[in-house]
């Protein structure tokens, strides 16, 4: 069972906790967390980008030239796609890039990701953490207490709206809650903040 320190807003460390290994301490499986981001980064794609074909394209309604008799190739619109201002010959067209994977497999993926920050010792546990108003100099403090100079994801036990404004404006950090964090997020960033009261709710959901 993986054993961490806890630490207060001042960088301090206040106890330890013991971390639920079927959440915190399952078997790393790169080839289930490649999965999972490739779905949720193509789940993001808009899909909508367009071209034209040779039909959407304006003009080009007449015959250039005739069939025969003037030595270049024939030529029925020049709106063809080997003519410069033609349609698009297989261009792409509006579509919906999103697919769905097992909930199985996002669980795996997700527990996968936050055991490996834990071997890693990229994990950081704040007994709490909370803005009654919303500073961003007291996020900067807590980063610069916790002597954390990397990309950070500071994960809350609920959204609270104080915090995120507070995080929003400093470059390299984001803030997630536990109903919404997800497997992409916790590997693009380096460290992972996560309240005492959010590692909890981890494990009474996913263990």
């Amino acid at each position: 069972m993986p054993t961490v320190d806890i630490y207060n807003a001042d960088g301090k460390v206040v106890g330890s906790m013991d971390l639920n290994e079927n959440v915190f301490g399952v078997a790393v499986r790169p080839d289930v967390m490649h999965e999972v981001v490739v779905n949720y980064l193509a789940n993001q794609r808009q899909g909508t980008q367009s071209t034209k074909t040779r039909t959407e394209v304006r003009g080009g309604g007449i015959k250039p030239w005739r069939q025969k008799g003037t030595g270049r190739a024939r030529q029925g619109s020049i709106r063809a796609p080997q003519w410069v201002g033609g349609g698009v010959a297989l261009g792409p067209k509006p579509r919906d890039y999103r697919y769905t994977l097992n909930k199985k497999v996002r669980r795996l993926a997700l527990k996968s990701a936050l055991s490996s920050k834990v071997e890693e010792n990229e994990l950081i546990v704040l007994d709490s953490f909370s803005c009654d108003e919303i500073k961003t100099k007291k996020v900067v403090e807590l980063l610069k207490n916790l002597n954390v100079n990397e990309k950070a994801l500071i994960v809350l036990p609920e959204n609270d709206k104080n915090t995120v404004l507070s995080a929003r404006n400093i470059k390299g950090v984001a803030t997630t809650y536990v109903g919404a964090i997800n497997t992409y997020e916790v590997l693009k960033y380096t460290k992972c903040i996560i309240l005492k009261d959010a590692v909890t709710k981890l494990e009474e959901v996913y263990a």
